[in-house]
């Protein structure tokens, strides 16, 4: 199970690192062109949520540094991904759904993984000490 959720923790950096840089590094023009009525500017709030939260997922388990950290930005990429599932369905872009609902599951398992079952645990001295 620990090798399971840190393969998914990786993949799913990867994608949400591809997915959230492209929306930041589109240029605006051709970023409405392809936005099909969406704002921008809330592309580009995606985007960088998206990269925040790959982040997130990787870095506070990897180095054991607040670890909790990790089932937080699985939690936010779940919200955003709900988000981004509404979004398609409104704008009728159907099988972008299916790339947003499984994206979203799949950091719904990270979450419930770093949380319940399979939890980091933080440095040793990493931790304030109570006076």
């Amino acid at each position: 199970m620990k090798i399971t959720v840190w393969v998914v923790s990786a993949l799913l950096a990867l994608a949400f690192l591809f997915i959230g840089g492209m929306k930041l590094l589109i240029p605006t023009a051709e970023m409405e062109l392809m936005s099909q009525g969406v704002p921008v500017i809330l592309l580009r709030i995606a985007g960088v949520a998206e990269v925040l939260g790959a982040l997130g997922l990787i870095l506070p388990a990897a180095t054991r540094i607040v670890p909790m950290l990790t089932p937080l930005a699985a939690s936010g990429l779940v919200v955003v991904m709900l988000g981004a599932t509404v979004a398609n369905i409104v704008i009728g872009t159907y099988l972008v759904v299916i790339q947003t609902v499984l994206l979203g599951l799949l950091a719904g398992f990270v979450a419930w993984a770093r949380f319940v079952s399979q939890p980091v645990e933080p440095r040793a001295g990493a931790q304030p000490q109570a006076a």
